[in-house]
């Protein structure tokens, strides 16, 4: 589905979606389904599931929810993902995303707030996405103060990514350099990290896999997560040592986790099933989503629930 398409269903479905996601007595594998079915969807009832669900008791879960919430630039979730952000309360994974969601919707409205936890929030991955997000909402009010009649670039991969890629100009060293400077910007790595993505090719993806040894717990995560998009075996092995190590953040294991049931060798599916019982709960969670979309690949099903509606574009 592209980018700005989104379906319509019956009340009926969009309720038994809405239960299914909440209903914490499901496995996680059917929340996670009713939660890739409602993204498509546009309305309150899905918005307030949604919401709902960003507070959820699993961690995975509830940042899955902000991220669809920010995905689908809906800014009636601006008030709800604010109060996320701010709730001490929460996992840092859940406040990243809220946060990364607010920048991704783009309103002026929250620079105020994100400045606040900029400085504020303990965790760092939480400020690190902070800044990602006000540089975001500042290059998007540039673009639309621009006379120039250009549009953002939609991404290739259907997704509304956290920083704009970098000009197409740099060569994959120039990017790779950037990328692998600690001493740049999160939101100028970031950039280096889309271009590489949106160039492919053994250079691109080479580079990618170098800046899994990154300092920032946020862009590691970030590398694993567009290391999935592109699905390249050659980062398999690189991918399992993350996922194998314990001492890494759980953001970045189960960014990895995911990414390998993206690729889905049997190396990969094999340590999914190792790590399915892991004890850190957002990694195991993401094992057991990761095998069961595998599931639903190879026997040819779809693992979100099917609409037969005409896409509605907006």
């Amino acid at each position: 589905m592209a980018l700005g398409d989104f379906f319509e269903s019956s009340s009926e479905t969009e309720k038994f979606l809405c239960e299914r996601l909440l209903d914490q007595t499901q496995p996680i594998s059917e929340r996670f389904r009713a939660l890739f079915s409602l993204r498509n969807l546009r309305g309150s009832g899905p918005r307030e599931a949604l919401i709902r669900a960003a507070r959820d008791p699993s961690n995975l879960l509830a940042h899955e929810a902000a991220f669809a919430l920010g995905q689908m630039q809906d800014a009636d979730a601006v008030p709800a993902l604010e109060g996320v952000l701010k709730d001490l309360s929460l996992h840092p994974i859940v406040r990243h995303e809220a946060a990364e969601a607010l920048g991704a919707i783009g309103l002026e409205g929250n620079i105020t707030l994100l400045e606040k936890t900029l400085v504020s929030d303990p965790a760092q991955e939480v400020r690190e996405t902070c800044e990602l997000a006000l540089q975001r909402i500042e290059q998007q009010k540039n673009i639309g103060q621009s006379d120039e009649s250009s549009t953002a670039v939609v991404s290739p991969f259907f997704s509304v990514d956290p920083a704009t890629p970098a000009s197409s100009c740099s060569s994959v060293d120039e990017l790779r350099e950037v990328l692998l400077d600690e001493e740049k910007g999160m939101y100028e790595r970031y950039a280096a990290l889309f271009a590489l993505r949106n160039c492919g090719g053994d250079g691109s993806v080479s580079a990618i896999i170098e800046s899994l040894g990154a300092g920032s717990a946020l862009l590691r995560h970030e590398v694993a997560y567009v290391l999935g998009q592109l699905q390249n075996k050659a980062a398999s092995a690189a991918l399992a040592e993350v996922l194998k190590d314990v001492h890494e953040h759980p953001m970045v294991r189960h960014e990895a986790a995911e990414a390998l049931g993206s690729i889905a060798d049997s190396q990969s599916v094999e340590l999914l099933e190792e790590f399915a019982k892991d004890p850190e709960p957002i990694v195991s969670q993401s094992c057991e989503v990761a095998l069961s979309m595998l599931e639903f690949e190879r026997s040819g099903k779809s693992f979100e629930y099917l609409f037969l509606q005409t896409p509605q574009v907006q």
